[in-house]
């Protein structure tokens, strides 16, 4: 038997850890698979084959992406074209919706599955992508349990699958035991996470630090650190922290956020994946985001975004769990003021971390094998179709 091929692309760096985990699921239902496709470590060390990183498709914001656009409209033709010539059994987006629905729609009008793992935030903003999504995909697999439902209402094949994130995750782990591992014995320690992209660094890295010096002149004796994701996200960091002479109130570490998010009492951190994983951990948090003002301008009135809160937790809870400050409010004052006041009220810490644990049991779903297996089940009914 002619054995299956699979191509993934993954986006960003979520996107690199949620293929990873599908990458071996996959080759439970598949052992002879041929996976390939635009990866980050996590996949290659799953087995996936690398065509390129996903660094290439990383870029934010709508006004940033423009200077990006004709490097990534090159490398969306050269991928259908080297696809098409090849046709594979699935096509799997991981995320990047703006990149990968564009490619799935073209792969599928020419007879090929696709799949698109994450469901775009469509029940947040641009709705109207919910027509695109029904056109490129013939299934979408959701980390959230409410956006099946919304895909379903509009006529688009979703299956829940959970978050690999909460099946991986100790709720509540030892706090001193993190601190052990990364060598901390301050008695309070925030941890600081600016985001994952230069973009976010650049828009975030400047507040966060200013948030910084505003909690020194209150608490002395406050640990900040920092888990760059990256060698210029840690040299930017660096910088700024050198800047402001905070270099004996800051740890920089290459990596390792869930020990720095095991480790501390709050965490400040970028709106993104990495406030499901503060959550599924069970820390208070204040959530953060800033982008270019013509960005932010478009954004407030082009009626694209029809929610009030964009935090993952709040989203899961419907409610404000945990504070948001966003764009011109994000300075260090407010975003200080925010994180002193869980330091202060360890009972509020305490009520929000025991609501983290029940939103976090949601998720467990063992998502990777869940994934897996709705890739594996279309693919079977392809087969008798």
């Amino acid at each position: 038997m002619v054995p299956r091929r699979i191509v993934i692309v993954a986006g960003e760096a979520s996107g690199d850890q949620l293929g990873g985990g599908l990458v071996r699921a996959l080759r439970q239902h598949f052992p002879d698979a041929i996976i390939e496709g635009i990866t980050g470590p996590e996949m290659e060390a799953a087995g996936c084959r690398t065509w390129g990183s996903y660094e290439q498709l990383a870029v934010m914001g709508l006004v940033e992406v423009l200077g990006h656009l004709p490097r990534i409209m090159r490398l969306k033709k050269s991928l259908e074209e080297r696809i098409l010539a090849s046709p594979p059994d699935v096509f799997i987006g991981i995320d990047a919706p703006d990149f990968n629905l564009r490619v799935e729609k073209k792969l599928r009008k020419n007879g090929i599955k696709t799949i698109h793992y994450v469901c775009p935030s469509v029940w947040a903003w641009r709705s109207s992508r919910v027509k695109t999504i029904r056109a490129a995909c013939d299934l979408v697999l959701c980390l959230l349990p409410f956006e099946k439902e919304f895909l379903n209402e509009h006529g688009v094949q979703g299956v829940f699958t959970g978050h690999s994130m909460a099946d991986d995750i100790v709720p509540l782990a030892d706090r001193s035991a993190a601190r052990q591992r990364l060598n901390i014995d301050e008695a309070e320690v925030v941890g600081v996470l600016p985001g994952s992209r230069m973009g976010e660094m650049k828009y975030l890295g400047p507040a966060f630090i200013d948030a910084a010096r505003w909690l020194v002149d209150r608490r002395p004796a406050l640990r900040f650190v920092v888990p760059a994701a990256r060698p210029r996200i840690r040299a930017g960091m660096e910088k700024l922290i050198a800047e402001a002479g905070l270099q004996q109130h800051f740890t920089v570490l290459d990596g390792q956020a869930r020990d720095v998010m095991q480790a501390a009492d709050v965490v400040l951190l970028a709106s993104g994946t990495a406030t499901l994983e503060t959550m599924l951990v069970g820390r208070p948090m204040v959530v953060s985001y800033k982008v270019s003002a013509l960005t932010a301008w478009l954004l407030r009135n082009s009626g694209l975004v029809n929610i009030e809160r964009f935090s993952l937790p709040n989203l899961l809870a419907d409610s404000e769990l945990v504070p948001e400050i966003l764009q011109e409010d994000a300075t260090g004052p407010k975003l200080g003021a925010a994180v002193l006041n869980w330091l202060e009220h360890p009972d509020e810490r305490g009520e929000v971390e025991a609501r983290f644990v029940e939103l976090g049991a949601l998720l467990r779903k063992d998502a990777s094998r869940t994934a897996a297996a709705a890739v594996a089940d279309l693919l079977n009914k392809a087969d008798h179709t």
